[in-house]
């Protein structure tokens, strides 16, 4: 299947724009002006303007001169650029690839797009009834070449779907300006007589560059479709990207889940082909009032499985409000890692971190309580407790050094350690007492000090003395003194609990 493109021509973008913002503009003559080397110039006029004689480029006091019921509006810098780009986004639930085309246009990279919509003439038929709801007249394009389509939507009669390999033909009884060329290469053109492009398009190649430049026979090439032009999207595209239109807009929770899990199914088909795996995904929804909501999943190791992917969904499905309807649906995979086909047989395998059933279990716990709720940790090559471990990246994230086991540590650790007020008989002793959050702990068995220093290229404190210590009621403790018992500035802290 060959590349087809559509050109979308707003012919009075800006106009149209203030006369959604002020209706009583729509049934008389408008301009926009701007200030040009001490003239007032018109930008853009709509309609009635236009049909009165009115067009862009002229001098405001021209146009006054012979329409004087004419009203006068100052132009919004950068107000054609906005609307473009937003309309852009918006036309993203008609194709992935969307750019925008300066002054007043959009190319849209429409290849198998058309037929989820009934057909070519379907598919522009609606783009066209949608942006004309919406306040925009337009006319639109089809054909194999941007240039082609670019020439047809704008100086093309009713026939505006060009059928596949006719783009040629298409142009060649268009003027000269459907060509998309420079000022001075059209005057230059018109001067010879040359008004259409059947007749100097088959002219010799060196005549043509010679007279008229380069750039002719680009345009030339690009809408023979010699000459590939790429499309700058507004939005990139996902490579790896699904998308379900729908016939009538989808409210219910119910026609969302069968949206998601037909999207899932084609999307974990494509990848399970590819013998890759997801790491996150975007369920997005194109409401019937141009608002897009989406939701994110996240999984803790690259996975086909629909079932799962479902799951992880479908717990945030009750936060995805249809409003008036939702219209498009789209499913992305921005980030996928490679699944090979012997990390399949991990389904069958139980225990450890290999479990696949672990691995679903975390992503159900990270979507329902978020992913700061789940963690898992590494040791790190560090003395100081606080310091020895490290937070995993994923489940199959190896560990570079081995956990200390020699010597007993606390199943709790403190973030920071806190201060406290201990009562010790004499150096180098366990405590005899201490206060904790303002009760008294009052110590029946103790063992230390076990002394811990830092490394010698991070000594940014004293070296700690910890002991084990339990009270009376059998609560234990973690517990130790910072500096010399000696110093005055020695001080006692709580690091940790024992189960």
């Amino acid at each position: 299947m060959g590349q087809r493109f559509v050109s979308i021509w707003f012919r009075y973008l800006s106009t149209d724009w203030f006369s959604l913002r002020q209706p009583e503009l729509r049934k008389i003559p408008f301009v926009l002006r701007t200030p040009s080397h001490g003239r007032m110039v018109i930008t853009s006029s709509n309609a009635m303007a236009r049909a009165k004689g009115i067009d862009d480029g002229m001098v405001l006091a021209d146009a006054r001169a012979a329409v004087p019921s004419v009203i006068a509006l100052d132009d919004k810098p950068e107000l054609a650029q906005k609307l473009l780009t937003r309309l852009a986004e918006w036309c993203i639930r008609y194709a992935p690839v969307v750019a925008i085309d300066p002054p007043n246009g959009l190319l849209l990279d429409a290849s198998g797009c058309s037929h989820l919509w009934g057909g070519d003439a379907a598919y522009l038929a609606d783009i066209e009834k949608k942006l004309e709801t919406r306040g925009y007249k337009v006319r639109t394009a089809m054909a194999d070449t941007v240039g082609a389509a670019w020439a047809v939507a704008r100086f093309g009669g009713k026939d505006n779907i060009i059928p596949p390999g006719k783009h040629k033909e298409s142009i060649l009884s268009l003027p000269s300006q459907a060509l998309r060329l420079e000022t001075e290469s059209l005057e230059r053109l018109h001067k010879l007589g040359l008004h259409q492009i059947y007749q100097f398009i088959g002219m010799p190649r060196t005549s043509l560059r010679r007279r008229f430049g380069p750039l002719l026979l680009l345009r030339i090439d690009q809408a023979m479709g010699m000459v590939k032009e790429m499309l700058k999207p507004v939005v990139p595209a996902e490579p790896y990207q699904e998308r379900l239109p729908c016939m009538e807009p989808i409210v219910t929770a119910t026609g969302i889940e069968i949206a998601l899990k037909q999207l899932l199914e084609t999307l974990c088909h494509r990848l399970r082909q590819e013998q890759k795996g997801l790491r996150t995904a975007t369920f997005k929804g194109y409401r019937v009032d141009g608002k897009i909501v989406q939701m994110e999943i996240g999984t803790s190791r690259p996975t086909h499985h629909v079932n799962h992917l479902f799951k992880l969904f479908e717990v945030k499905i009750s936060t995805l409000e249809p409003a008036m309807g939702i219209e498009l649906f789209t499913l992305e995979a921005p980030k996928v890692e490679e699944l090979l086909p012997e990390q399949e047989q991990l389904w069958e395998e139980t225990g450890g971190l290999d479990d696949m059933r672990l691995s679903e279990l975390v992503d159900k716990l990270a979507g329902k309580f978020g992913s700061a709720a789940v963690h898992r940790y590494l040791p790190d090559e560090h003395y100081w407790p606080e310091r020895s471990f490290r937070s995993a990246i994923s489940l199959q994230e190896k560990a570079s050094t081995l956990w200390r086991v020699d010597k007993l540590r606390p199943l709790q650790l403190l973030n920071r350690p806190e201060k406290i007020e201990v009562s010790a008989p004499i150096p180098d002793y366990p405590p005899m007492l201490f206060r904790y959050k303002g009760k008294v702990h009052e110590v029946a068995r103790a063992d230390g000090p076990e002394r811990i220093e830092q490394e010698w290229w991070l000594q940014q404190g004293q070296h700690r003395d910890y002991y084990r210590v339990e009270d009376k009621e059998g609560h234990r403790f973690w517990i130790f003194r910072s500096g010399h018992y000696d110093d005055e500035s020695f001080q006692w802290y709580v690091h940790g609990f024992f189960a």
